[in-house]
């Protein structure tokens, strides 16, 4: 008998961080409690002093990330009755990785009946030189409520920003909400054009998804409309839902606008 002994060759490891953070909030009782908080890769996950009924996580930094071959990924989950809030102890500075190749940061939030989740991180910096592509994908229950700031600022202070694909997708109830998409930076076309961020550097958006809107939409209305300080204006959605738009020179003005909105909690 002549045996045959066929070498195979190792699948070369891809460039860059592949990591998936995953937290799980669940009622309990009169408090939401957290029976999955896994950090993976640059996410330290950390639960903050709760505040009433309402679990509250930050995501720390463990490394600088993401950079260019990065795939990182957060995954939350508020069960039904479940209250969590969740934010990111500093900024997010996207930067020119080892590889020429794109990053990916993705995060899938999902929310059930009667439960209500805030995402409300820090803002994302795209610095000279890299390339993000970056989504957010909500899925509501018909009940749930939602909370959702961006921010993303294009350079840090004195240089031009990297490549930036951003893209925000929300169904309720099975149906689409809401679906934009937004490319900043190197080869994307009008960007910073007067149609689009003209002399601004700043970007933010804030999405509120609340059933009691259904009796009464709140009405359309500027929250500001100086230029030197920047813009924003508050729009109803074809659903029980609100979105704020906002534009500004830098993330102290941006903030301030979209805090107008909504005062955090």
């Amino acid at each position: 008998m002549t045996l045959l002994h066929q070498a195979t060759r190792a699948e070369p490891t891809a460039p860059g961080v592949h990591a998936t953070a995953r937290i799980t909030a669940t009622c309990a009782g009169q408090a939401t409690a957290l029976p999955v908080l896994h950090g993976a890769g640059p996410f330290d996950l950390r639960r903050n002093r709760p505040h009433g009924n309402q679990a509250r996580v930050c995501v720390i930094g463990a490394m600088n990330a993401p950079l260019g071959g990065d795939r990182l990924r957060i995954e939350a989950i508020a069960e039904p009755g479940a209250h969590l809030h969740i934010t990111t102890a500093a900024a997010t500075i996207a930067l020119r990785g080892p590889t020429p190749e794109h990053a990916t940061y993705d995060v899938h939030l999902t929310v059930a009946d009667q439960a209500s989740l805030h995402w409300l991180p820090q803002p994302l910096i795209s610095a000279a030189g890299s390339n993000l592509r970056q989504t957010c994908t909500v899925e509501l229950a018909p009940t749930a409520r939602l909370v959702l700031r961006e921010e993303h600022v294009l350079g840090r202070t004195g240089e031009e920003p990297g490549r930036l694909t951003t893209r925000l997708t929300v169904r309720r109830d099975g149906h689409l909400l809401l679906d934009q998409q937004t490319i900043y930076g190197a080869d994307a076309p009008g960007w910073d054009g007067p149609a689009v961020l003209a002399d601004h550097r700043a970007a933010g958006q804030l999405l509120i998804v609340d059933p009691s809107f259904a009796d009464q939409s709140p009405p359309v209305r500027l929250l500001d409309h100086h230029p030197a300080h920047g813009q924003a204006a508050l729009t109803p959605l074809a659903g029980p839902a609100l979105l704020v738009t906002a534009l500004a020179p830098d993330t102290l003005h941006l903030r301030r606008l979209l805090d107008a909105a909504h005062p955090p909690a």
